[in-house]
């Protein structure tokens, strides 16, 4: 069995995630277009006819902006819960109604060869979600908006394999920075977003050598940098005396090109 993760795009511009075995794909999330979405699969020798769905977290456009073209032209159906779906609908769009597929918060459904959990999120959009994914033995974790980890999603993230996870601004960069106090303050809340100090704290507290892969995403793109997430990262590591061991990986994922193939399962 192979398993493969790209990330095709992450950040407040757009963000949409592929998870593939030798027979199909799923995409999390589907923030920016269609046929973005098509070039970049193609850049990774994917067949969008390999995609057997799209799982979503929340109704923000910059996970959503995809989802009509790919349900409306493609027919590819679109996973996420019944309050989300109420919060995304509207006479407005014109997303396939026949491709609407209403999951459960934590419990598990089976796509693609997946076991896919839901799990809910602290972020201020209605019912913001994140996934927790088996493959065989390998575990992957996805929770890319979000204020503050809480004790409900925290289990799903310390048990993955393979952590995808937002580390979405500098504190000082966004406190210095041009943005009125209010988004300020929207971002620092604990249903904003997670800052480079709290990502790596949280990282910190729960290394162990199950986890193989950490990614770091949705970066802001005024707010952040590569260098600022990862020179927080290892000071954090650092000071705690922590030193990863040669099979663990840490990457930055790209705001607008796919990042290079994570191979879980060669």
């Amino acid at each position: 069995m192979k398993l493969n993760f790209c990330s095709l795009s992450s950040g407040s511009s757009g963000n949409c995630y592929y998870l593939g075995n030798e027979f199909h794909g799923i995409l999390i999330d589907a923030g920016i277009s269609a046929k973005s979405i098509n070039k970049f699969l193609k850049s990774i020798d994917v067949s969008m006819q390999s995609i057997m769905g799209v799982l979503i977290t929340h109704n923000h456009s910059d996970h959503t902006r995809g989802l009509e073209v790919l349900t409306r032209r493609g027919r590819l159906p679109a996973f996420t819960t019944g309050e989300i779906w109420k919060s995304i609908l509207n006479p407005q769009n014109r997303i396939s109604r026949d491709c609407i597929r209403e999951i459960p918060i934590q419990q598990k459904f089976h796509l693609a060869g997946f076991d896919i959990e839901a799990f809910p999120v602290c972020h201020d959009a209605p019912a913001t979600i994140g996934f927790h994914i088996t493959a065989g033995n390998k575990k992957i974790t996805i929770a890319t908006d979000l204020g503050h980890i809480c004790q409900t999603a925290a289990p799903y993230i310390k048990a993955a394999n393979l952590l995808i996870i937002e580390s979405n601004y500098d504190e000082d960069m966004l406190v210095n920075g041009s943005y009125p106090h209010f988004l300020k303050a929207r971002i620092q809340s604990d249903h904003g977003h997670l800052g480079n100090q709290q990502t790596s704290a949280f990282l910190a507290d729960i290394i162990n050598d199950n986890l193989s892969h950490i990614c770091l995403a949705h970066l802001s793109i005024n707010n952040n940098t590569p260098e600022k997430v990862l020179q927080t990262l290892h000071q954090t590591f650092s000071e705690r005396g922590i030193i990863l061991n040669d099979q663990q990986q840490i990457s930055i994922l790209n705001r607008n090109v796919p990042t290079d193939m994570i191979r879980l399962i060669e």
